[in-house]
């Protein structure tokens, strides 16, 4: 039971550094050496994945009107360029967060998900605009 318990402690302590590594860079809109060298310590490949999805512009966020409500759409790295339907801080349509993150809990999130947060963070994402309508017809497809 203990080591269940330390486990979660350090999945905290990860989160918790983490989250204060991404509002350092929401706040400036720029990332410096410290805060890739401590993502990419808490994050590995998966980072690394991440970072060249926002290099090659594979990052779009789907805003809703007039709600407001939004959702990012986060281009694979296969040669299929598949599109995940994401939410950055909780979910991706990827297969990888269901069997890394969901079912062997051994990332904390996928790639995905961290090429949405460090694009919305840089604020180096494509703008895409649909009804209240659309983005919930996108969604049922999840």
């Amino acid at each position: 039971m203990m080591s269940s318990s330390g486990g979660a402690g350090r999945m905290s302590a990860s989160c918790l550094v983490a989250e204060t590594v991404w509002k350092d860079i929401e706040s400036t809109h720029k990332v410096n050496d410290d805060q890739l060298w401590t993502l990419h310590f808490l994050f590995g490949k998966n980072f690394e994945g991440a970072t060249r999805i926002v290099d090659q512009r594979g990052v779009s966020k789907i805003s809703a009107h007039p709600s407001g409500r939004f959702i990012f759409q986060v281009r694979g790295e296969s040669r299929r360029k598949e599109q995940y339907l994401c939410f950055a801080e909780n979910f991706c349509a990827c297969y990888s967060f269901f069997y890394d993150v969901v079912n062997r809990r051994e990332q904390l999130c996928c790639k995905h998900q961290l090429a949405a947060r460090l694009a919305a963070s840089l604020g180096s994402y494509a703008e895409v605009k649909v009804s209240d309508e659309e983005l919930a017809l996108l969604l049922s497809t999840i």
